[in-house]
């Protein structure tokens, strides 16, 4: 169960350590084997992989201690007692407010969490079982040079993909100038991209500016990491993995997904449901096998009211039934009347949905996404077949390989701004669903590798034991190269 939070010790001027709680570690003096330091970056589409790997990792026997925002700490009410928190406290008041908002101003809490090096540096040298491995998001690339100082190793885990990843290290290894399209011939199947679809950190890069160069020497530091750790798997991104190997210099580079929680956890996975969980599942069990129509774009997409009258256009002329998220704080006006004229066949939730176990009922047949990398990863695991609407970060690169590669997708709308044509977004859903398309056969066929994947004996399983061993061995160990 959660430990609880009462009677915290302040260490330094930044940290709240739980007391007693690392001090029960076997041993003493030196870093222990088997203790693990997760630093993850405050937003759910990356704090939720990675607290997925977290639940992994104290299940196979080692001991974890998440550094934890408050909005962190209910994720880990459920999880295991060798998972500790280290919990963020008296920040000051800009840091706080800028982690605070990492969902929409990323550049500057990536900065605020580097205010941390030197508290946590403090926090390690005092323990007198410190833990052994960092493993911090691509966000956290100052963990790196933390580590070297305190002499332990420092692992980069990845919320994105491995081909979304060569593509963001290639970017901030080469610095390209600002150009109509970028290409990439080295990363397999030289992908190329408009200047305005690469990632939003780096077009705002400005040579000199601080928090620019923080940013850049933070993704350098992860090119130096002694092991990386991506939510994928092989039959998924194989030939990704193999380059990422190159990039790294070596091959301590494990595929661990797809990431997900137990099956009974799915419904609160991220946070509360806004939604009972047998209404939802009332409502679907009334559908026909594959006539649903799944519609959600992430924790972080705010459409504008064009969008999202453009979007009910396109499901009310379609006829299909389907389940649509909107935010909580939308342009809630473009409900009024559109609920009644699709009373029946619509299910609208406002706020936090259940996406896993929606996905994964027999009634879906189709998914309308931003393309973001954990709801690709739900779509695939859940062999449901994508109508596919990039819209930046890594999404983009996400939407070539479900689209162009893959063949599991289609592409409906591209960009943050743009609206689509109500039309042909009502044909494409009627298409998807009620037609006998490849990308549904191939959707099916990509959901057996990730079953396969994640089950006892498969790649990603595999790959997370090696994970596992080489944590749990000693740096001098011999079998273990640094």
């Amino acid at each position: 169960m959660f430990h609880s939070f009462s009677s915290p010790l302040l260490i330094g001027p930044r940290l709240l350590h739980l007391p007693g709680e690392i001090m029960t570690l076997a041993g003493g003096g030196g870093a222990v084997k088997g203790h693990v330091l997760i630093i993850p970056f405050p937003t759910s589409g990356h704090v939720i992989p990675l607290l997925d790997l977290t639940r992994l990792l104290a299940m196979r026997g080692l001991t974890v201690t998440v550094l934890a925002t408050p909005q962190i700490l209910p994720l880990l009410s459920a999880y295991p007692s060798s998972v500790n928190a280290l919990v963020l406290q008296l920040l000051p008041p800009e840091a706080a407010r800028d982690v605070a908002l990492a969902s929409v101003y990323p550049r500057a809490a990536i900065q605020a969490l580097g205010s941390l090096h030197g508290p946590l540096r403090e926090w390690i040298a005092a323990q007198p079982n410190p833990p052994s491995v960092i493993i911090s998001d691509m966000f956290v690339g100052w963990a790196h040079r933390l580590a070297e100082e305190v002499g332990i190793r420092r692992v980069l885990f990845s919320p994105s993909g491995a081909m979304a990843l060569s593509v963001v290290f290639t970017l901030w290894r080469d610095m390209p100038k600002i150009a109509d399209s970028v290409s990439f011939p080295e990363i397999p199947n030289s992908p190329t991209y408009p200047w305005r679809q690469l990632s939003g950190l780096f077009q705002a890069h400005r040579e000199g500016e601080p928090v620019s160069e923080f940013i850049r020497e933070g993704f350098l530091a992860n090119m130096e990491s002694w092991g990386v750790v991506v939510n994928t798997f092989n039959e998924l991104e194989g030939p990704y993995m193999d380059h990422l190997r190159k990039i790294m210099g070596h091959d301590r580079v494990w595929a661990t997904g797809p990431l997900l929680p137990p099956e009974a956890d799915s419904f609160s996975r991220g946070g509360s449901s806004s939604v009972l969980a047998d209404d939802m599942v009332s409502w679907l069990d009334s559908r026909k096998d594959g006539s649903v129509v799944y519609v959600c774009f992430g924790s972080q997409v705010r459409l504008a009211e064009e969008q999202m009258t453009a979007l009910a256009l396109g499901m009310e002329k379609s006829g299909a039934n389907f389940v649509w998220v909107v935010r909580a704080d939308g342009p809630m006006k473009v409900l009024e009347g559109f609920e009644d004229r699709v009373a029946g066949r619509g299910f609208v939730i406002k706020g936090w949905a259940p996406q896993l176990p929606i996905l994964n009922h027999r009634a879906m047949g189709a998914f309308l996404t931003h393309c973001g990398w954990n709801s690709i990863l739900e779509g695939i695991k859940a062999g449901v077949p994508m109508l596919a609407w990039p819209m930046g970060a890594d999404q983009f690169v996400n939407a070539t390989l479900i689209v162009d590669q893959l063949k599991v997708a289609r592409r409906v709308s591209e960009g943050a701004g743009t609206v689509p044509d109500s039309d042909k977004l009502a044909e494409a859903i009627t298409e998807l669903i009620g037609e006998d398309r490849p990308e549904r056969s191939r959707a099916t066929e990509i959901k057996g590798a990730a079953v396969e994947a994640i089950d006892e004996g498969g790649c990603s399983y595999k790959d997370l034991d090696e994970f596992v061993k080489c944590i749990h061995a000693s740096p001098l160990d011999s079998d273990i190269k640094s």
